[in-house]
């Protein structure tokens, strides 16, 4: 049995999104997903079943499974992210099931923000939308590593192969313009299951895999910067008991980079160097460590280290500088204010800082930059210049996920206002 629950733990872990217009069927596919591969418990599977029945339906409604708010089982839609675990023999999963309304662009980002696919739904009879472009864009944003284009409802267009070529050249004409690299195209019927975990008897002409084998398979461990060392101190740890009186470590999680003992390390902001003396998980001492693994590390040297230093590797050092741009997704009713002060959150660092400038919004269903509109509301994305009270040792977005983003906290209110992406 131990075996079994040490099996588990170690399997590797695959975050994906599902995005999608409005009826795209994204709730349906999850549901497929989980009933295909057995990942429902009875007792879910008989209130589905009686929910089913109770509104008139004479199949099992499987989108029950995901839509978990009562406004989003009387609209038939998805207004909060709703997120789902299951597992098979060869992953773990956690699904974020995100809205497709324009006005849930925040649920997307923040649902989005730590996958390692995006899932993104498109009506075989309708192709590419506005709302397509949109969530494609912030996939593209998000730096997303990888996209699968399900053209579902197959079976409403009669399962024709040239619906989906159709659709598989439009998105591609999309794709060459937000710079997404890796995408796969699945034709499938969620409501049926074709394609979705077991091969579709209706599409012959696709021999492509089904969705189910692709997030199985699809190579994910390279996703993670393993070339820069970026470790943010997130606690000190100080027992001062009797058998530790002089223990110091510094325990955090790996943002990127691979760490060794031995290795030379510099210490952020003070810029000191010193060696890396040990690295302990679960009072395990490990010969090396990588992102994104929560370890405890001892240095050769005593330097004075607290939450929101970093350490970092000799070579390739991040950035600094007390003025960045960022791309800004804003999530609060209450508009941005231009020259207002917020409170900025990155990795384990907290500071204040100061909204300079907006030099651009994005209109996110066409893609085009809007110029000289300098105000900033919900849902909107913006690049915007921030001056920060001390120096941010940062990496861009595109090279580090995790030492690349940042969120805006309101100073009145404590409410997490805005989500920024490092230019």
């Amino acid at each position: 049995m131990s075996d079994l629950i040490e099996g588990y733990l170690n399997m590797e872990l695959l975050r994906f999104t599902t995005a999608g217009s409005v009826d795209d069927g994204k709730s349906t596919l999850i549901g497929r997903l989980l009933y295909d591969s057995k990942a429902i418990f009875e007792d879910q599977l008989e209130a589905i079943e009686r929910a089913s029945e109770r509104a008139g339906s004479d199949e099992v409604n499987l989108a029950l499974l995901t839509d978990g708010l009562r406004a989003e089982r009387e609209q038939g839609i998805t207004i909060d992210v709703a997120y789902r675990y299951f597992a098979t023999p060869k992953r773990k999963f956690i699904i974020a099931d995100t809205p497709g309304h324009v006005q849930y662009t925040r649920n997307m980002v923040t649902g989005a923000s730590t996958a390692n696919v995006a899932v993104i739904l498109v009506d075989a009879r309708h192709g590419v939308l506005e709302q397509t472009i949109r969530h494609s864009y912030i996939a593209s944003l998000l730096q997303i590593p990888h996209l699968i284009v399900t053209v579902n409802k197959m079976d409403l267009v009669n399962f024709d192969e040239k619906v989906f070529e159709d659709i598989k050249d439009q998105f591609r004409k999309l794709a060459g313009k937000l710079e997404i690299k890796d995408v796969r195209f699945v034709p499938i019927s969620a409501k049926y299951g074709d394609n979705v975990v077991k091969r579709s008897e209706n599409m012959p002409w696709y021999e492509g895999p089904t969705l189910m084998y692709l997030l199985e398979t699809i190579h994910i461990s390279s996703d993670w910067n393993h070339t820069i060392m970026r470790f943010p101190v997130q606690y000190v740890i100080r027992p001062q008991s009797d058998k530790y009186h002089d223990f110091r470590g510094y325990a955090g999680r790996i943002a990127s980079g691979v760490f060794k003992p031995g290795d030379k390390v510099t210490v952020l902001p003070s810029g000191l160097t010193t060696r890396i003396k040990t690295i302990e998980m679960m009072e395990k001492q490990l010969d090396k460590a990588f992102a994104p693994m929560s370890v405890l590390m001892t240095l050769e040297d005593d330097i004075d280290i607290s939450r929101g230093d970093m350490i970092v590797g000799e070579n390739k050092a991040p950035q600094v500088g007390d003025e960045i741009e960022i791309m800004l997704c804003w999530l609060n009713e209450t508009p941005m204010r231009l020259g207002g002060k917020y409170y900025l959150k990155h990795t384990t660092n907290d500071l204040r800082c100061l909204v300079q400038d907006v030099e651009y919004k994005v209109d996110i269903n066409t893609l085009d930059k809007i110029h000289g509109d300098k105000s900033v509301g919900l849902n909107e994305i913006a690049k915007v210049k921030l001056r920060t009270t001390k120096p941010l040792y940062y990496d861009s977005y595109r090279t580090n996920r995790v030492t690349g983003s940042l969120i805006l906290i309101d100073e009145a209110t404590n409410n997490t206002v805005g989500a920024g992406m490092i230019v």
